[in-house]
């Protein structure tokens, strides 16, 4: 495949086209198309003021959106792809993927000479597997094979969650990461002083990249991964939480996580575009305080404590 453009288009109900951009939005920095037929009288007549329309547009189907993404060279179409699909059954929304015109191989190999170890936060250098020759700059060293999971440390929500966990994270923590991906946060977090990590993700591929990736980098012992829903298949408290989904799940999760979180613990969001970040607000106030919050390129994350009785 030459050094091209890849375009993934996503199909769900018109009724959650919305919900479905704004995940979308999440694996690309610069914008998304959607083609939604649901309204097309209404919108012909008030854009164009005309009722005169094209019959292959009236032929189109009124009940489904279809959501374009195109993944620039450098980025990672199967991650993209897998993160779309973790996000869309998290949120309940009925969905299909056409990549039909992409190899899954050549994405694969296409994109891996762009993503070269990288600096996180003042202690982290994510290193993918096959980059044999760089200077760790006396950072602990995170071996990263992605494989299909979301989370390579190249996407700003991923970055942002990993540097407050640096900042918040106490030695011998307890972390729970929720919607693991590729495990990236869970392995963060225990390079950097937890005593112990489980990572929950609905998507059984995403838990067998965590726990390979704990492997990698020596601390399968520590890593727990478990494929399900966190509240079916989690108990126990811990110390710091981080959950890099979108606005909607995290909304979700804001009445849930506080059986999960210790009292003095820290709640780490990220994933939310800055036009949902009110909505998440609303949703945190009464149960959660922000103690920190940062941004980066229109993306939000933040660091919460319990709200005190």
């Amino acid at each position: 495949m030459s050094e091209s453009w890849t375009e993934i288009k996503i199909t769900v109900p018109s009724e959650k086209a919305d919900l479905a951009g704004d995940i979308a939005n999440m694996t690309v920095p610069h914008g998304i198309y959607i083609e939604d037929y649901s309204d097309l009288e209404e919108k012909a007549m008030e854009i164009a003021h005309i009722d005169l329309i094209d019959e292959e547009l009236l032929a189109k189907d009124r009940t489904k959106a279809i959501v374009h993404v195109y993944i620039s060279p450098e980025d990672n179409p199967a991650e993209a792809v897998s993160f779309l699909q973790e996000r869309l059954g998290s949120c309940g929304v009925e969905y299909s993927i056409d990549r039909e015109s992409c190899a899954m191989d050549d994405w694969l190999n296409n994109w891996k000479k762009y993503f070269k170890p990288i600096p996180v936060g003042n202690k982290l250098m994510i290193r993918p597997v096959w980059e044999e020759d760089f200077d760790s700059m006396g950072r602990a060293v995170l071996n990263l094979e992605p494989g299909l999971a979301f989370g390579t440390g190249t996407h700003e929500t991923t970055r942002l969650c990993m540097e407050l966990i640096e900042e918040y994270l106490p030695a011998g923590a307890d972390f729970l990461d929720v919607g693991c991906g590729s495990g990236i946060l869970s392995v963060a977090a225990l390079l950097l002083g937890a005593d112990s990590a489980v990572g929950v993700d609905i998507d059984p591929l995403a838990v067998k990249t965590a726990v390979e990736n704990a492997r990698l980098n020596g601390v399968e012992d520590r890593f727990t991964g478990i494929c399900g829903n966190l509240a079916d298949k989690v108990s126990g408290k811990y110390q710091v939480i981080a959950a890099n989904i979108v606005a909607d799940i995290v909304i979700e999760l804001s009445r849930s996580m506080p059986e999960f979180l210790a009292s003095d613990g820290v709640y780490i969001i990220s994933g939310i575009i800055d036009t949902r970040e009110q909505d998440v607000l609303d949703a945190l106030e009464g149960r959660f305080t922000v103690i920190e919050r940062r941004t980066e390129r229109g993306w939000i994350a933040m660091a919460l404590k319990l709200k005190k009785e």
